[in-house]
């Protein structure tokens, strides 16, 4: 007879302590280094903090690239990740608050700190920067001293409570300056004071080129950019876009221009002397046949729309019943012209407001104006070493930079902003922009890695390396780091970081 088998013994028991994201908090905190943000520390502890501001600034940068939220979130943010170098126990709601505080009390040292570690980045030779504006809903009815919080016009189009933040780029778009206006302002004056500080910052740029946006361009502009100095007393360099609403005041520069632009299929960028400066065209004739077409759709449709409203006017005066309200020419004019205008035609479809009865008008002329710049892009420059072409192509790499700003609305989240002292609001300006940096250095080095990941993408790979601390039957704890899979070690070669290791891990701890 077979005896009993041996009991088995008890598998051990194993306790999972932590799991907290390690990998993406730790590319940013190997960038942070690299770059030299890390020297914002020396600037707060000359003013004598006793708190580590620079380390709470850090946890708010690396919060807005990793997972957006509010202070109190970044709190909860930070208790999932193993954060280098930083104990949560020590970062509170108040530490945050009063570390944006500091960085603006010290806001001229930070800037330059900022700017000592930006300039290595920056093209001595020939600087071409890109300068645009963008507003930042705000939320909350208080009015504060000095605020910044004022109504205006939107990108979106609506009126709303707002800051302007403008931001210039280099050409390979790394920002390197920002700033805050109230939410009122017109862009152009807003032009000048940016520049300034700019040449102050980086001195030992010998040649600047100003690429800028439609809304930035007046004759009090072009007159303050012909007069702006760099260093040396060497001239200031600009390439500015004509805003479509005054494409009419080129109609008859442009006339001889039109013949040859219409006839070609191909791009045609041409040149004509303005106000003793550059005005170079450039006429797309897919994009003008498109726009023509598009407007003359909705000329028609407003026609239609105009018939219909005429006729139960009509059929009204002649005594056959109608459904719904009473309609009146009074009413009807002012329907119609609300739709004129949202349809952005009041200057070619003419509703006489003045006229006891509906009446409106095409004017041909001003539609043909409309259609003879249709597909032009115009811009003013004093360049003079760089073709037609060169200034065009420099141009339209501003769409490209302007997707800087996307990424501070989108991924960033830098809006709705919630602070109600002017010097937060400008604090958590500073802090985005500081994210904004480093979204643009690891998008610089996935590209050139050839890499199709995008910044969010690789930070969304990486979080997924995990520092774990486990133990096995009530022993002391054990650290560890998941695997670093092949795809993830790829994302960290093509960012030009080394893997995190427990060692490094645990000395910065």
């Amino acid at each position: 007879m077979k005896g009993r088998p041996a009991a088995l013994a008890s598998p051990p028991q194993v306790q999972f302590e932590s799991a907290l994201a390690l990998g993406d908090v730790w590319v940013l905190h190997q960038l942070w280094h690299e770059l030299g943000f890390d020297r914002l520390h020396a600037v707060f502890r000359r003013a004598r903090y006793t708190t580590p501001v620079e380390q709470a600034i850090r946890v708010m940068v690396f919060n807005r690239l990793c997972d957006a939220d509010s202070k109190l979130g970044a709190l909860r943010w930070l208790q999932t990740v193993a954060m280098p170098d930083v104990d949560p126990r020590s970062i509170t709601h108040q530490h945050l608050l009063r570390s944006m505080d500091a960085l603006m009390d010290h806001q001229a040292s930070v800037d330059d700190c900022v700017a000592q570690l930006l300039r290595p980045l920056i093209d001595e030779q020939l600087s071409v920067v890109f300068y645009d504006l963008t507003t930042i809903r705000v939320e909350g009815l208080s009015q504060q001293r000095d605020d910044v919080r004022k109504f205006g016009m939107s990108k979106e189009g609506v009126v709303a409570r707002q800051f302007l933040l403008g931001v210039v780029q280099t050409a390979d778009g790394l920002p390197i300056y920002h700033e805050v206006f109230d939410g009122n302002a017109s862009e152009g004056p807003t032009l000048k004071p940016t520049l300034e500080r700019v040449l102050q910052r980086y001195p030992h740029v010998k040649r600047l080129v100003v690429v800028a946006d439609r809304g930035l361009l007046s004759l009090d502009n072009l007159q303050m950019l012909s007069e702006l100095k760099l260093p040396g007393d060497r001239a200031l360099e600009f390439i500015l876009a004509v805003p479509g609403r005054r494409h009419g005041d080129f109609v008859e520069l442009l006339a001889p221009l039109q013949a040859r632009a219409e006839g070609s299929a191909a791009e045609v960028i041409d040149e004509l002397s303005w106000q003793g400066h550059r005005l170079v065209v450039a006429h797309n004739a897919q994009q003008a046949a498109d726009l023509t077409q598009r407007r003359r759709d909705r000329i028609t449709a407003l026609q239609v729309r105009a018939q219909a409203l005429t006729g139960k006017l009509d059929e009204q005066d002649a005594g056959q019943s109608q459904r719904g309200r009473k309609l009146s020419d009074s009413g009807a004019k002012a329907r119609f012209f609300h739709e004129v205008c949202e349809a952005h035609l009041a200057n070619i479809i003419r509703v006489d407001l003045k006229s006891e009865l509906f009446t409106y008008d095409i004017d041909h002329v001003a539609q043909a104006r409309a259609e003879a710049m249709d597909g032009k892009l115009l811009l003013v420059s004093n360049v003079h070493d760089l073709s037609a072409q060169q200034i065009v192509a420099r141009y339209k790499s501003l769409a490209d930079i302007e997707r800087g700003f996307h990424v501070l609305k989108s991924e960033i989240e830098i809006a709705p902003v919630f602070h109600r002292l002017p010097e937060r609001i400008r604090a958590h300006a500073s802090i985005c922009f500081m994210a904004l940096v480093l979204h643009r250095v690891m998008r610089q080095r996935l590209r050139l890695a050839g890499s199709p990941l995008s910044p969010e993408a690789a930070l969304q790979q990486l979080r997924r390396v995990q520092r774990h601390q486990v133990r096995i039957d009530g022993a002391e704890p054990i650290a560890g780091i998941s695997t670093i899979h092949q795809d993830q070690a790829d994302t960290l070669d093509a960012l030009k970081i080394k893997k995190p290791s427990l060692d490094a891990q645990m000395s910065l701890l």
